[in-house]
């Protein structure tokens, strides 16, 4: 006879947030809480590399878990090692024992390490890429109307001013060109000094009424000089058209010692009286993904955004295997940030089809059971969407989909809309996008279709398929 369970699926309990104790490795034993307090010694001691890493953790890790990252660096990654000292403190954040086993298990484990220092033990043996995996899987650089602007949606932009950020996530999804090259990866690299960069996306927007709504991004903007972001944000807000500005940045998390400096609580302020008073929705955007990122430094900095004027500082984050792909992970994190950070959630984006992405990516099947599991707990305004980026269609709700063959894991959608790069295409609004499901996660038979593909197709080792998303399409 079948048990039949009682309760709630997930229990709500109420946790303060706690700054972990940065004493506990070796190599910050003597630092001071001013110098933590620091935004310039966060920076100066970022971890950059394996041996960085090592005098900080000491032996307490295990010498193979050091081999195993570095040997993920010269054969897998996409992105260059660098975390900053915050970031790195809320791994294995309760971890005291000095037993060298215990660390190691621990650092293995930790959610937070799985997507910021990737290992190549995490990564698929099988299928490291999906066949059409591709740098840019958004096709953001093939939408560029100027340097670092892409224009994918009728009202809105994205402007890249930069391509550096304070710390570097190895799922990231502009990883084409955000930081230094690695191994595997040749960046691409923006060409144009970061004043005519920004001239000409002024002019663009200027010359462009239909666009309301503008993501200031990179990179992350922390890492933009606080002058030369403030001359930026007012002159957009000189704009008449301009009704939105979002501020992408998640050193609110990783670095937000930044935030809490004088010079940028103080900008902010006067471009937020500047937003008020033009009638403009100045927003902050973050990028959190498990409830251990969120301690009080991060809930003062957002205290210190709002304060300042911010309308809303908001999380998207990224859904990932390994990292928060249970209801619990998304619900402790989002009462986390609504609760006691007074972040909204806001959504949670599928980990994009890059390269080597496949041991974090879910089916949209199981972002759809996620979705459903979370909902009724938090208030609804605080409930985020799960959304699947679909390239040359853009953000949708995993619910959206217009049809699905989850035994060869293809998804199919449709839009409403032209990019900036379709606007002769007489069949964009009438065609079906695919989107693919990570193969390792499909029965049997779907994973022999694949195979079979693989094989025939002659797939790229770095994941680039050769063939156009038309022909996957007919497939």
């Amino acid at each position: 006879m079948a048990t039949v369970q009682t309760g709630q699926p997930y229990e709500y309990a109420r946790a303060e947030l706690v700054e972990p104790d940065w004493r506990r490795f070796p190599g910050w034993a003597d630092v001071s809480d001013a110098d933590w307090a620091s935004a310039q010694w966060q920076r100066v001691n970022c971890v950059k590399n394996v041996n960085q890493l090592r005098k900080v953790l000491g032996d307490r890790v295990d010498e193979r878990f050091y081999e195993d990252l570095a040997a993920d660096g010269e054969q897998r990654a996409t992105m260059s090692m660098l975390l900053p000292p915050q970031m790195l403190n809320t791994m294995a954040p309760t971890l005291t024992d000095t037993a060298a086993g215990s660390w190691t298990d621990a650092y293995y484990s930790d959610p937070i390490r799985r997507y910021m220092l990737p290992v190549l033990s995490d990564r698929r043996t099988d299928w490291p890429s999906h066949p059409y995996a591709t740098r840019d899987s958004l096709h953001e650089h093939d939408m560029w109307v100027a340097e670092g602007l892409t224009h994918r949606y009728p009202t809105k932009v994205l402007a890249e001013l930069l391509s550096t950020c304070p710390q570097y996530c190895g799922h990231c999804t502009r990883m084409d060109l955000v930081g230094n090259s690695t191994p595997t990866v040749d960046k691409l690299k923006l060409k144009l000094k970061p004043t005519a960069r920004y001239d000409n996306m002024i002019s663009y927007l200027q010359e462009h009424p239909g666009v309301r709504d503008v993501v200031v991004s990179g990179g992350d903007v922390a890492n933009v000089p606080w002058k030369n972001l403030e001359n930026f944000l007012a002159r957009l807000l000189d704009i008449e058209t301009i009704r939105d500005i979002r501020l992408a940045t998640k050193a609110l998390m990783g670095l937000p010692q930044h935030w809490l400096q004088a010079d940028v609580v103080d900008g902010m302020g006067r471009i937020a009286k500047t937003a008020r008073d033009r009638g403009v929705n100045l927003a902050i955007h973050t990028h959190v993904n498990h409830v251990q990122s969120l301690t009080p430094t991060v809930a003062r900095a957002a205290a210190a955004m709002l304060d300042a004027g911010v309308r809303d500082v908001r999380n998207q984050g990224v859904l990932m295997r390994g990292v928060n792909d249970t209801a619990a992970d998304l619900l402790d994190l989002c009462f986390a940030l609504q609760g006691e950070a007074n972040i909204l959630p806001y959504y949670f984006y599928m980990c994009d089809m890059i390269p080597n992405s496949e041991h974090w990516r879910t089916s949209v099947a199981a972002a759809q059971d996620l979705q459903t599991a979370i909902m009724g707990y938090l208030p609804g305004y605080a409930t985020p969407r799960i959304i699947c980026d679909v390239p040359f269609v853009g953000k949708r709700w995993v619910h959206q989909l217009g049809r699905y063959d989850q035994e060869r894991g293809i998804s199919y959608w449709t839009k409403n809309y032209r990019t900036s790069i379709e606007m002769d295409d007489a069949e964009a609004l009438q065609r079906e996008y695919p989107y693919y499901d990570p193969i390792d996660t499909l029965p049997e038979a779907g994973r022999k279709w694949w195979s079979d593909r693989h094989s025939a197709q002659q797939v790229t080792a770095d994941g680039n398929a050769q063939a156009a998303v038309s022909r996957a399409a007919s497939a």
